[in-house]
């Protein structure tokens, strides 16, 4: 494979041999892989320990009277680590049968790209039912911080507001010039200053709202959120469900499984 970068001689050498070996694909929550992170970066930085650490495990259960149907498999993740605090320590592998057929591509340090192998199964991590109300009192305290904002204070080196006050000539401008600013005013594009939040972050402020209330419109939930609609269209697609008739016709709710960890926080 090569890369033209202005100059004929410039190539990349791609190292297959792995291309054969199987991996697997796996969707985890974020707090799970910033503890993930946290365990490898910790470990690296340690001279005592020059093997990696080990951050879970994996536990098949199968079902003997089942054991050619591969649909009978149960996967399940252990976290390993004493630093998980109070994240849940189980969490459920739920296995996709079909996807795309995908490889994974890794680069060192040194810009040599080799191919670690093919993805044999793509699995979606989700909290282990019996950790489930572990995992929601953790998600409401993380909503409660991320609702808490840090105002800061910047001081202004040049006390003496050359940049603050207008310069001689300006206020005939200023003055000339208003009834062009309030015709420019309808062209102010919100959609193009809005900036995304953290996924995380923005998810946990999704299940707050839907604490306030039921049913929200996607116009509400942009004015409350203040994020870009097509971003949050991905969340909603992921944690709700959209009316298309009755009462509540154009609005959406969250899905079933959300519902409990809202109406808790609510009893609250």
């Amino acid at each position: 494979m090569e890369e033209d970068n202005g100059n004929s001689n410039s190539s990349i050498t791609v190292d297959t041999t792995k291309w054969d070996r199987s991996v697997w694909l796996m969707k985890c929550p974020l707090i799970v892989s910033k503890s993930w992170q946290s365990q490898a970066a910790s470990s690296s930085s340690s001279s005592s320990s020059s093997d990696s650490p080990q951050v879970g495990k994996v536990v098949v259960s199968v079902d003997p009277l089942r054991s050619d149907d591969s649909s009978a498999l149960q996967f399940t993740m252990e976290m390993g680590g004493n630093d998980v605090g109070n994240m849940p320590k189980s969490y459920s592998l739920n296995m996709f049968q079909d996807f795309v057929p995908m490889c994974v591509l890794a680069e060192t340090g040194q810009g040599r790209v080799t191919m670690e192998g093919k993805v044999e199964h793509k699995f979606d991590m989700t909290p282990h039912t019996r950790n489930m109300e572990e995992y929601r009192k953790m998600c409401r305290e993380r909503t409660n911080k991320s609702m808490i904002k840090n105002r800061q204070i910047q001081v202004i080196d040049n006390d003496r507001g050359v940049n603050m006050r207008p310069m001689p000539g300006m206020m005939g401008m200023i003055a000339s010039s208003s009834k062009d600013k309030k015709k420019a005013a309808p062209v102010k594009g919100p959609e193009v200053k809005r900036t995304r939040r953290d996924r995380g972050e923005l998810e946990d402020i999704m299940f707050k709202l839907f604490e306030r209330q039921p049913n929200w419109t996607l116009k509400q939930l942009v004015q409350e959120t203040d994020q870009p609609a097509q971003f949050l269209k991905e969340i909603l697609n992921e944690l709700c469900v959209y009316n298309k008739r009755g009462t509540n016709q154009g609005t959406y709710e969250l899905k079933p499984e959300y519902k409990k960890s809202a109406e808790d926080t609510g009893a609250e």
